[in-house]
């Protein structure tokens, strides 16, 4: 009875399926989760691996339609599940960026400069956000659009 509920179920989730260290090596789509089936426990119990549902809708501990956000953030290949916080984590992207603990992403110690038409990026060597030359911006955007239309 109960594989034929596996095979038939129609609500789906993403799991994450994590190493020994916790960091997540595979995202799988599966059934979803409900009071008389723990998922989570079936597919650790195929795969041998540990798995923790994640969902796609969180991000930064909110969720993107107004539901309940669920462990922090969608779970991506190389985030680390942190069981204290019963939340997925993205890679450390520079030793000197400091984790926020309302959404377990990762921040600079200088807020992003950032305007309309102005574009910036980090230097680690510097600790500091770095302007790109309007030059260098324009010559993206004509490769981006040139990329946009060969490629429809």
């Amino acid at each position: 009875m109960e594989q034929d509920h596996f095979l038939y179920q129609t609500n789906m989730a993403h799991y994450a399926l994590l190493d020994q260290d916790n960091i997540v090596i595979n995202i799988i789509v599966g059934n979803d989760e409900t009071d008389e089936i723990d998922w989570e426990k079936i597919y650790e119990d195929n795969t041998g691996l540990k798995c923790k549902r994640t969902s796609y809708n969180t991000f930064g501990g909110e969720h993107r339609q107004g539901g309940i956000p669920f462990r922090k953030n969608y779970a991506s290949y190389g985030h680390s599940y942190d069981e204290n916080r019963d939340a997925f984590i993205p890679p450390k992207p520079y030793e000197s960026w400091i984790l926020d603990e309302e959404t377990c992403l990762w921040i600079p110690p200088i807020p992003d400069p950032s305007v309309e038409g102005d574009y910036y990026f980090w230097n680690e060597e510097t600790v500091s956000w770095e302007r790109i030359p309007d030059d260098v911006v324009a010559e993206y955007m004509r490769n981006l659009e040139e990329m946009r239309r060969q490629n429809p």
